[in-house]
């Protein structure tokens, strides 16, 4: 049935607008509403993106930076320039970035990309004046034209170093990350095969003088260290026994422990110059300086008794070696980062240089 009166007893009348600027708050509202949920939807496929968008590092304020300049502290090396232009790779939750940029070394002749990341105190006021100390990150594989600890943030090599940090497990480590080898059908040893790219001299004069260009960093030893997987475990292992006045300590992931590239070609001569075996046996006969090398090896890889073997015949004297030993660890990044989380990071860390605050900074 229907009523020709409402239920107060008052005649039908039409529907009562709400006042005008009522609804516009309500439309706004809406409107905004509909624009944070589009917006988060398109950030979250990627309609938007500020990926590969100029990014610069060590966002202090002007006056902090130019007053550390003026009073640099012993020890610490300002960035000496020119400074390169990086694009954005990855920005990491935490407001961290991952830039990449191309590289021509001066010394090496060779092009490739390298991928950087900072920590969140490299930005903080406090340490305007500070070193920081810097890990050079190798990939295994064929390491080019990438670098998977630079491309693939998903292994959580930044986030382990930053929650290490955090927890004071970790120092606060600039990550730097080249390409490893000079194309994608060969590798190279991480070394100067006679006739072949200089990735040896690559690795360990170009790379360290690109972050001392556009990175605060330790004058020291104490301040440099390499990390590396697989073929890029070689790497760094072998560069720390090789220029022990220039690098300090060394964490090698499921590694090789000879060269063994076909580039060779038996050359024995150049491959023994290049060999971690006869690198460590010299360094020992000639008192140091120390060095320590941390071997990552999962449960469920081979290459354990390669290490131990090395451990048990050149670890000692200036040669400090540790087996960091992961339950269920494979041959891959994620496993490798996981000891690192588990005790390689902490290790590495009490033996490098850290960073300290400016107590006049709050």
């Amino acid at each position: 049935m229907q009523h020709d009166q409402q239920g107060d007893g008052r005649a039908p009348t039409k529907a009562r607008r709400r006042p005008k600027h009522l609804r516009l708050i309500l439309i706004s509202g809406g409107l905004a509403f509909t624009l944070a949920a589009g917006g988060a939807a398109a950030y979250k496929y990627k309609l938007f993106t500020d990926i590969g968008d100029p990014v610069s590092f060590g966002k202090v304020p002007h006056e902090t930076a130019a007053a550390a300049s003026d009073t640099t502290r012993s020890g610490v090396l300002m960035p000496t320039g020119p400074a390169a232009a990086f694009t954005r790779t990855y920005r990491l939750p935490d407001g961290t970035q991952i830039g990449r940029t191309t590289l021509t070394g001066k010394k090496s002749g060779f092009t490739g990309d390298v991928w950087v990341w900072v920590p969140k105190q490299y930005d903080d006021p406090k340490y305007a004046k500070s070193a920081f100390p810097v890990l050079i990150s190798l990939p295994g594989g064929r390491g080019y034209p990438t670098n998977y600890w630079g491309t693939g943030p998903g292994l959580g090599l930044e986030k382990a170093v930053s929650d290490g940090a955090k927890a004071g497990t970790s120092l606060p480590f600039i990550l730097v990350m080249p390409v490893h080898n000079a194309d994608t059908k060969h590798h190279f040893d991480a070394s100067d095969i006679p006739g072949e790219p200089k990735m040896g001299t690559w690795m360990v004069e170009d790379i360290p003088d690109f972050t001392k260009a556009n990175f605060r960093t330790f004058t020291s030893r104490d301040g440099w260290a390499f990390m590396g997987s697989s073929a890029g475990g070689f790497g760094a292992f072998k560069h720390v026994l090789k220029y022990p006045d220039r690098f300090k300590a060394a964490i090698a992931s499921g590694v090789d422990i000879v060269p063994d590239s076909p580039l060779w070609k038996g050359n024995t001569q150049a491959m023994d110059e290049n060999n971690p075996e006869k690198l460590a046996e010299k360094l020992i006969k000639e008192g140091g300086p120390d060095v320590y090398i941390n071997f990552q090896i999962g449960t469920k890889e081979s290459g354990r008794e390669k290490a131990e073997k090395f451990m048990n015949e050149y670890g000692k004297g200036p040669v400090h070696t540790l087996l960091q030993v992961i339950q269920d660890g494979e041959h891959n990044g994620k496993s490798y980062v996981r000891g690192m989380r588990e005790g390689s990071l902490e290790w590495i860390s009490k033996v490098m240089s850290a960073p300290t605050p400016d107590p006049d900074v709050r």
